[in-house]
């Protein structure tokens, strides 16, 4: 199987390591620096420095080039799936979608953006807690690989699994993509808990009452308990809520010290993709009558409200049941 992703970053550079162990692989990439350090010298200086790359990886600027492949992973921001997908020579070729988030406007999943473009194409999502560097540097992970398909969804786990890589079956693709959605802004909360010096019972409690937060939102949009509850959902959280190696994270620690969203995300190369998920899922959960205080709180943090401010109203909500 043919492997091509779509994705010069560090997450696309990693999956690209790990597809090269079973056979040749093509990385597209929009930076021109990327495809010529790959090319020239094993190495992604600009996303994943010091991780010599698998001589089995070649890069490439041409979305046409990746038209011959049988599998295309789709590592390309969440904001910008349909506008590379759009331009890319699909078909009938699987896309295997590792972007999480949900696309600002029209509230879709990034599955449905997919679908809309490429009609014909099978989908399947890989998702669960895996940091790049982790991962290309060959340190053991375990994902989820979601596919309605279960013999296409063998195939693609049989061809990206090697001892330390390992792809857990589901058929829920819909649970697979809100849980690596939802985590992200349940990450940024987190971080404001580490950067306002709450300490580690407040970041425990979030992360408890977060998941509860995804588990109302993704059954309320036809996804599995057992898969929230698995790597894609539960496993993610847990990781991203607990580390400045998470972009969303480290975006929450700065707000939590008083700094500005705005600047923040100015000086990022990298997305963090909680900050443009966070207002579309409040949106789509105020719609659905679903209860979300955190990602509420998120919201307000993004839009200016001071960190001491947000959490004061947090604290003051009246107290309930756990459920």
């Amino acid at each position: 199987m043919r492997i091509g992703v779509i994705g010069g970053g560090a997450w696309g550079t990693a999956l690209a390591q790990v597809a090269a162990r079973g056979g040749d692989v093509l990385l597209w990439a929009r930076e021109t620096e990327v495809v010529e350090g790959i090319n020239a010298r094993q190495e992604n200086a600009a996303f994943l420095p010091g991780v010599p790359l698998s001589p089995a990886i070649r890069a490439t600027a041409l979305l046409s080039d990746l038209a011959e492949h049988d599998a295309l992973l789709v590592v390309a921001p969440a904001q910008h799936v349909g506008a590379v997908l759009a331009e890319t020579p699909v078909g009938r070729t699987p896309l295997v979608l590792c972007a999480k988030g949900i696309e600002a406007g029209s509230r879709r999943l990034v599955g449905d953006v997919a679908q809309a473009v490429h009609p014909d194409a099978p989908i399947a999502v890989l998702s669960g807690p895996t940091f790049a560097h982790e991962v290309a540097a060959g340190l053991p992970t375990a994902v989820t690989l979601a596919c309605a398909d279960e013999a296409l969804q063998a195939r693609l786990a049989e061809r990206l699994a090697s001892p330390t890589f390992r792809p857990y079956a589901s058929t829920d693709v819909i649970g697979a993509e809100i849980g690596g959605a939802v985590k992200n802004v349940l990450a940024i909360a987190c971080g404001v808990v580490e950067g306002a010096g709450l300490g580690q019972n407040a970041r425990a409690a979030l992360i408890a009452r977060g998941f509860a937060e995804m588990t109302r939102f993704g059954m309320a949009r036809g996804a599995r308990a057992e898969t929230l509850a698995g790597l894609s959902g539960l496993g993610d959280l847990v990781l991203t809520c607990s580390s400045t190696s998470s972009r969303n994270f480290s975006l929450g620690v700065g707000l939590g010290r008083g700094e500005r969203a705005p600047d923040l995300l100015a000086d990022r190369r990298t997305v963090a993709e909680g900050a443009f998920t966070a207002p579309v899922l409040a949106e789509a959960a105020a719609e659905a009558g679903i209860d979300m205080p955190i990602t509420a709180a998120v919201c307000r943090l993004l839009g200016g409200v001071p960190a001491g401010e947000v959490i004061e109203g947090l604290l003051a909500r009246p107290l309930r049941d756990e459920a």
